[in-house]
């Protein structure tokens, strides 16, 4: 159940909510989770337009990207890192209609503490995570 956060100059996207989706697809089909309103009700990007001027590598260039995503702890295998990393940066250049983005995408790979992903107004473990993903699957009568 990610949570995505994109960092870039206002005007970057022309179709922000489609960025979102794709993003939040994109996890969570890498995530290998199973298909039920838990994961995709909870699984999210959230596309944030900074003012002109306020992002700079030190040469003052800003037109960069910054792709964060907060997984649960241990979500991501090597494998699904790698993956991540790459579909996402791919999926920000295409919106952004600037294939050298690429060159300028920072995707950041962030755990939350084991206990530390709330949802509901709780705190879980990845057991109780996993126990209530369980849960919806048996409600749903899916295997």
């Amino acid at each position: 159940m990610p949570m995505i956060d994109v960092y870039a100059a206002a005007g970057t996207f022309a179709d922000q909510h489609k960025l979102a989706v794709d993003l939040a697809t994109a996890v969570m089909t890498i995530e290998q989770v199973p298909n039920i309103p838990m994961f995709r009700k909870n699984t999210a990007a959230f596309v944030h337009d900074l003012p002109a001027g306020s992002l700079s590598n030190v040469d003052g260039d800003g037109t960069y990207v910054r792709v964060q995503v907060l997984t649960n702890a241990g979500a991501l295998d090597r494998g699904k890192q790698l993956e991540v990393v790459k579909q996402l940066t791919e999926i920000i250049a295409t919106a952004a209609e600037d294939p050298s983005l690429v060159e300028r995408t920072w995707v950041l790979l962030t755990e939350a503490p084991e206990g530390g992903w709330g949802l509901k107004g709780h705190a879980n473990t990845n057991a109780e995570l996993v126990a209530a993903a369980r849960a919806e699957i048996a409600s749903l009568g899916q295997s």
